[in-house]
């Protein structure tokens, strides 16, 4: 049987889509975009409510592509809308954000009977981490791993935890297994992702998230380890002293700061003081002189005033961050914040959208300038157009003028600032 799988979303949504692709594929089933599917997988996401909408249109466009195949849907969308997803649209196979290895077996149930099969967890909060086994989503000479689901948190603008469940972190013999694994194919970067990284091991005992990336340095020929995201609260002296001593660690963090108003902060319900998410930033950039520091922000929380507005505008200023990930506030239906007063009107958010993002290319050409006529070392991801294209350690994007591709290389060049790509 041939399987056609598409992923909307999150790294962990393509990662999971790889597993499962790797778990049909080992019972035979092939991936082939040149033949008609038997079988079509959609892992849908829930973030925003326009990612609710692109699911629901990506759904329909392969039903209407595809009449004959067997059509299944899973992720974070389908684990919110069951009733509309069942009475509207009709997919061949349902499940949410469990069960999602039984899908072959789910697919073979669905041949011998001809029925609709629904598999959903109506109580996220009680799943347990859905182990797939050594498998992870690549790109080029970079792989993703997961090592947790769910998240605990609780952000009153955030619908995740209710679609996901509660944080639980996958065991870290088996993370470390994964990991070995993807050094000896050669890969040369591997990325640490999931919902709630830096929460890993609070449901474990005596294991912490700098505690696994301890063990993980350890491995041999490990070329570099990159943390996706992680909380300010997460990052302790451990993790710190990790950055500072082991090269192969990236000098990179993204650190979600969301709002850096106080009053905004407390209305998010995030789990930090202004003082002590600077006083970390702080701290971070004396041990790491040269590190990126990157973050989300959001414009336009309910009840956001201009004064609050500017609070946040400084306090990034103040911060020094060299990239934000802007994002204009998306009311969540089941979410405290989609029931506030004082929704912020949609073109006042677009305007302090612009305004963030104008910061943003500010901070990242004065923090990228320093690099310029220095030398610096790239894994090349890609060669297109006569050049070699990659990331630095810290995160800058760079492109270099070759006659031939080296992908899965690292190359020094001195750094000019045409070499630089802009965020």
């Amino acid at each position: 049987m041939v399987f056609k799988i598409f992923s909307l979303g999150c790294k962990v949504n393509s990662y999971e889509c790889a597993a499962l692709a790797s778990l049909l594929q080992a019972e035979g089933y092939q991936e082939d975009d040149s033949l008609t599917p038997d079988v079509v997988i959609i892992n849908t996401c829930s973030v925003t409510s326009t990612a609710d909408q692109k699911s629901r249109q990506h759904i329909r466009k392969f039903q209407r592509e595809y009449p004959n195949s067997i059509i299944v849907v899973m992720g974070c969308y389908a684990q919110g809308n069951k009733d509309y997803i069942l009475e509207n649209i009709k997919p061949t196979i349902l499940v949410g954000a469990s069960h999602r290895h039984e899908i072959p077996e789910l697919i073979r149930e669905h041949q011998k009977t001809n029925q609709q099969i629904v598999r959903l967890d109506k109580d996220t909060r009680n799943l347990v981490y859905e182990e797939f086994g050594i498998t992870s989503y690549y790109e080029n000479t970079r792989a993703y791993l997961k090592i947790e689901d769910g998240c605990n948190n609780f952000c009153t603008y955030c619908i995740i935890p209710y679609r996901r469940g509660q944080l639980r972190s996958r065991k870290p013999e088996h993370v470390i297994s994964e990991a070995e694994y993807l050094v000896k194919q050669g890969y040369q970067e591997i990325i640490l992702s999931g919902i709630h990284v830096g929460g890993y091991g609070q449901d474990l005992k005596d294991m912490t998230f700098s505690k696994l990336v301890e063990k993980l340095l350890n491995i041999p020929k490990l070329s570099s380890l990159r943390i996706s995201s992680i909380e300010e609260v997460e990052i302790d002296d451990r993790l710190i002293q990790l950055l500072k001593d082991n090269s192969n660690l990236a000098k990179h963090l993204h650190i979600p700061l969301q709002s850096g108003s106080k009053t905004v902060l407390k209305r998010m319900a995030r789990r930090y003081s202004t003082e002590d998410f600077l006083a970390k930033i702080k701290r971070i950039k004396q041990e790491i002189p040269r590190i990126a520091i990157t973050t989300d922000v959001i414009a336009g929380f309910p009840g956001e005033t201009e004064e609050e507005f500017m609070e946040t505008y400084n306090f990034i200023k103040e911060c020094g961050f060299h990239l934000l990930h802007v994002f204009p506030f998306s009311a969540r239906s089941g979410t405290p914040a989609a029931r506030m007063d004082k929704q912020v009107a949609p073109e006042l958010k677009k305007e302090r959208v612009n305004k963030l993002l104008a910061l943003s290319k500010e901070l990242w050409e004065n923090y990228t300038s320093q690099f310029i006529g220095q030398n610096v070392t790239i894994l090349v991801e890609e060669y297109k157009n006569g050049f070699n294209l990659g990331h630095t350690t810290n995160y800058m994007e760079v492109k270099v003028p070759s006659y031939e591709g080296k992908i899965g290389e690292h190359i020094t060049v001195k750094l000019t600032k045409d070499m630089i790509i802009s965020k």
